[in-house]
């Protein structure tokens, strides 16, 4: 029997995907349940399973833009598994055999016309002569004494043109997932009146929190307690404030939501990914770090789902984990605003009249200013910044043993 596979649905408004490369070759025998191929759509990349053990024959090319639904190969059920077939009984190079081959060429090849020791190349003299210069002048390094082009290109006098060095080129097929994320980044600059607020929060309470608890917070829930559940915590008290902020447009109309769906931006083997927390205002310092921990380790090992990453009210992304000081990141649509994190670094300020040191972080917001005006974009994140930098106050509500579930 014949069977065919077809596309699955990734997810809801996926309509094609994309082949990024087959884990078989075609002709292989495959047994029910294997990863024959992952694909690429416009918000992940996922493995596609045999329905059925047999010989696959492959019906599309990596990078074929295949239809949901499209059948893209079929699997002969009724063949039986070859007995004894290992990977290392295919065909293998063989380097010898290969060299010999290549020598024999070699060998069959008529000799090349000799040129005198100092002789240009046709393209050579061409170079010469539009620059003006002596041959004689010129050391060839070609066969017999010959002057290459490159000879002449090194001999021409640099006036901060290539001289010779390597200037080598590659080309890549972006993955769908990376052209639609390309697309949402030009579709958020152009679409909406992004502006960007910013702001610097004194870390030194979140530290002192961190220092004193972490290590019974990891013993009693196997989870760190990291700077992501402050922020988290602090974003969703701030969107309750400002509630316009946890707010989106659709067409005439805005829409303000009740809960705080909240997307961590997390860095991914096949690009930038989105995983959402949800209900995040229902979790604790616990619930945040463990749902942080499991989306990050989903996102980098490729097992997100189309679903993990769909919806989202607000956005958080930390560009402080790869050194950055200070960035004006993009809206994530179709929300209206996303917080920037940036690296925590002791610097200088003024506290009580004199002269600190302190772990200083710089945050921004970028916001839509059609629905959102600057007063509650600078108070949105004035309130972050008074929640981080009085956590057992405004977050803990002076009992941070409670918070923190100790």
């Amino acid at each position: 029997m014949i069977l065919e596979m077809k596309v699955p649905s990734p997810g809801e408004s996926i309509t094609e995907v994309e082949i990024a490369e087959w884990l078989v070759n075609d002709g292989d025998y495959v047994e029910k349940d294997q990863a024959i191929a992952e694909v690429d759509s416009d918000k992940a990349t996922l493995e596609l399973p045999a329905e059925e053990s047999g010989i696959i024959t492959l019906k599309a090319e990596v990078g074929d833009a295949v239809a949901v639904g499209a059948v893209v190969c079929l699997i002969d059920t009724s063949a039986s598994k070859p007995e004894g077939a290992k990977s290392e009984e295919k065909p293998v190079y063989k380097k010898p055999e290969v060299k010999e081959v290549a020598e024999k060429k070699i060998e069959a090849k008529p000799e090349k016309t000799s040129y005198a020791s100092g002789s240009a190349s046709p393209a050579a003299k061409k170079i010469l002569a539009e620059k003006d210069l002596d041959a004689a002048n010129i050391k060839g390094t070609g066969k017999d004494g010959r002057i290459t082009k490159e000879d002449a290109v090194k001999a021409v006098p640099s006036m901060g043109t290539p001289t010779g060095g390597p200037r080598g080129e590659s080309r890549t097929k972006l993955s769908m997932l990376r052209r639609k994320v390309a697309e949402r980044l030009v579709s958020a600059k152009n679409e909406t009146a992004m502006l960007t607020t910013f702001n610097e929060v004194d870390m030194s309470a979140v530290f002192e929190l961190r220092n004193q608890f972490k290590e019974d917070f990891k013993n009693k829930h196997n989870v760190g307690l990291g700077f992501m559940s402050f922020f988290t915590k602090a974003v969703i008290r701030a969107l309750q404030m400002y509630p316009s902020v946890n707010s989106m447009i659709d067409g005439k109309e805005m829409i303000s939501f009740d809960f705080c769906d909240i997307s961590i931006a997390v860095s991914g083997p096949k690009g930038l990914m989105v995983p959402v927390i949800r209900n995040a205002e229902n979790l604790s310092f616990r619930g945040v770090e463990s749902e942080v921990k499991r989306l990050a380790i989903r996102a980098r090992e490729g097992e997100i789902t189309v679903d993990e990453m769909t919806g989202g009210t607000f956005t958080i992304t930390n560009g402080g984990v790869f050194g950055s000081m200070l960035s004006t990141p993009i809206i994530n649509p179709p929300q209206s605003a996303i917080l920037g994190m940036h690296n925590i670094v002791e610097r200088p300020i003024a506290r009580d009249g004199a002269i600190a040191i302190a772990p200083i972080m710089y945050v921004a917001l970028s916001y839509d200013h059609r629905i959102i005006d600057g007063k509650e974009s600078v108070g949105f994140l004035v309130a972050v910044k008074e929640a981080l930098e009085s956590p057992e106050e405004l977050l803990m509500d002076n009992n941070v043993k409670k918070a923190l579930e100790l």
